[in-house]
């Protein structure tokens, strides 16, 4: 799976299922925790999600401000770990 996919299916995952707004126009590098898009609940199902679409793992102790706050650091995150 290629990082454009995997971008899109994370963008639509975040703006469908999280903030629950289809019209939100979610940029790469937008502040998705800092913002006040993303809770800490809001994470673990992120978790959730990846694990269950692509197979991969996030420890809850990644499951951070530091590491998750934008669609870059996600996408980069779960490619990271496909490619592992």
């Amino acid at each position: 799976m290629d990082e454009t996919t995997v971008r899109t299916k994370i963008r639509e995952f975040i703006v469908v299922e999280l903030i629950r707004d289809e019209e939100y126009e979610l940029t790469d590098t937008e502040g998705i925790i800092t913002g006040g898009l993303m809770d800490s609940f809001a994470l673990a199902e992120f978790g959730v999600f990846v694990e269950d679409e692509f197979d991969v793992y996030i420890p809850d102790a990644d499951l951070t401000v530091e590491k998750m706050d934008t669609l870059d650091l996600l996408v980069a995150r779960v490619i990271s770990d496909m490619n592992g």
